[in-house]
């Protein structure tokens, strides 16, 4: 699903300078980072380092709104049921998937972030940071160290597919 959402976008979005494109992918939920940064060096053959960095400010971009908006914005969603069902869904998510967040916060969430597999990264980690009533200073603290950990282990993971 990912390449496929992928190759989508950077078809229908091939207007815009392939910096922005990447920005844009790696802004988004699912791809993110771990979408944006392989497509920056694999498919437009930038340079890794700045590969990593336009796919970390793409990354962090969203941070801050979704800290900032997701508790009121969903509060005043709750009196739908549509959305206190998809609410309902992801937190009981959130809540399978972030053991390390509960039980070390802030700490927890560079993990949480950083650990590049399905589900984890920082739209989650946003919303584990809500849910959780972590500070706005050490959450965005957090998912920022986290995305750029991330960064590095997907920049060695693809250092080590184009060494071979």
């Amino acid at each position: 699903m990912k390449e496929s959402l992928r190759d989508f976008l950077v078809k229908n979005l091939d207007f815009l300078p392939p910096e922005l494109v990447v920005m844009v992918i790696s802004a988004m939920p699912i791809l993110e980072l771990r979408g944006g940064l392989p497509l920056a060096y694999l498919y437009y053959e930038f340079d890794l380092v700045y590969s990593a960095v336009i796919s970390v400010i793409g990354n962090i971009l969203p941070v801050i709104p979704l800290l900032l908006l997701f508790r009121p914005i969903s509060s005043l969603l709750m009196r739908f049921q549509w959305y206190k069902k998809m609410y309902d869904w992801l937190y009981n998510r959130t809540m399978n998937k972030s053991g390390n967040v509960q039980k070390y916060g802030a700490l927890g969430l560079i993990l949480f972030t950083a650990v590049p597999l399905p589900t984890t990264g920082a739209w989650s980690a946003c919303v584990a940071a809500s849910i959780f009533a972590i500070p706005f200073r050490y959450a965005f603290l957090s998912i920022s160290i986290g995305i750029i950990v991330a960064a590095i282990l997907v920049s060695l993971g693809l250092l080590s597919i184009s060494i071979f």
